[in-house]
């Protein structure tokens, strides 16, 4: 069965996006057993930073290893796909390979919304450009579980070539209110993508006879919300349980009934599902640890730096991810039958 290709994205900036992503897909990985690839799309880089130390990223930066970039240098040099073979970097703590993030990626938003314009009119070449991460993404298919993908904050071209090439995507929320605002932006410009996109296509095969593919892959439409998660709010313990204090509660409640307006509506046709995925409270002095030790949060030692209660915040992640997980896996399931 091909990977799963799961984009992990919100209009709105700081929601702890690419921690989620970073361990998320570490434990699907490390505890699960599934095989699992990261492909690092947002310019900042901050999974590759995160997943990788210094020693081993600095390398590839002073030209001796292959970026995301490299993959998008001869399209942009107008020599279609990239035919080089492109190896992922093995990422042993977190157990998933990568490919590396770039800030040279930020160079390709100007190209891929100028054929974005031609694409949408059916023309070939215009959409090939625009459907660049997918020819990677097929490239993994066979050999990976899931494709996870990190991208910036925004609803620009490079962030629309990779959301119209996946599968799914997932949206992690800050609990406050400018995360709740941003859920109309994501709605209203994917129900537009998606109205262009298959506009575009259903043109081509008038024009030419035939369906537009990517090698021998039709090309189409495919892309489904799989589940949200809120963050970063603030916990009390109310009977044995850890539940929001009541100014982010009052946000939290807000988010179901958003999400399913302005995004489960107009996107998914199969309903019923329970898109929220999990709940993360502010792990606090765990994450910085984590990030130095370049290691997931359930699976930092003491030779990380834990000491103390810092343990209990470690099991306290890993019961998160798990529940997480079984969630994802339940709604992909669903969404795919």
């Amino acid at each position: 069965m091909p990977a799963k290709v799961i984009t992990v994205f919100n209009n709105k900036g700081g929601v702890g996006k690419t921690t989620l992503l970073c361990n998320l897909a570490s434990y699907l990985s490390l505890k699960e057993g599934k095989r699992v690839i990261v492909v690092d799309a947002d310019p900042q880089c901050n999974a590759t930073i995160y997943s990788l130390s210094e020693k081993t990223f600095l390398p590839i930066y002073e030209g001796k290893g292959q970026t995301i970039q490299s993959f998008l240098e001869p399209l942009k040099k107008g020599k279609g796909y990239s035919k080089s073979d492109f190896s992922p970097i093995v990422v042993n703590r977190f157990g998933f390979s990568l490919i590396a993030g770039d800030p040279g990626l930020a160079l390709s938003e100007d190209l891929l919304a100028s054929d974005w314009k031609t694409a949408i009119a059916g023309d070939e070449r215009g959409l090939r450009t625009s459907f660049v991460f997918g020819e990677l993404f097929k490239r993994y298919e066979q050999d990976f579980d899931y494709i996870f993908v990190d991208v910036s904050p925004s609803l620009g071209a490079i962030n629309r070539s990779v959301l119209i090439a996946s599968d799914y995507f997932l949206m992690p929320m800050s609990s406050d209110i400018f995360s709740l605002m941003a859920v109309s932006n994501i709605g209203l410009a994917v129900s537009k993508w998606r109205r262009d996109l298959t506009k575009a296509l259903e043109q081509y095969k008038e024009e030419e006879g035939s369906l537009f593919t990517i090698g021998s892959t039709t090309t189409d439409w495919k892309l489904r919300f799989c589940g949200y998660v809120t963050q970063q709010y603030t916990a009390k313990s109310v009977r044995g349980t850890r539940v929001p204090v009541k100014a982010y509660d009052k946000v939290i409640k807000k988010m179901g009934p958003a999400i399913k307006k302005e995004i489960v509506d107009k996107l998914n046709d199969q309903l019923g599902l329970d898109y929220l995925l999990g709940t993360v409270p502010n792990l606090n002095s765990i994450i910085p640890l984590s990030q130095n030790a370049n290691a997931p949060i359930f699976d930092l030692k003491w030779s990380d730096g834990v000491v103390g209660a810092h343990f209990d915040k470690v099991k306290d992640a890993e019961n998160i991810m798990s529940s997480m997980a079984k969630k994802l896996e339940s709604n992909l399931l669903r969404l795919n039958q």
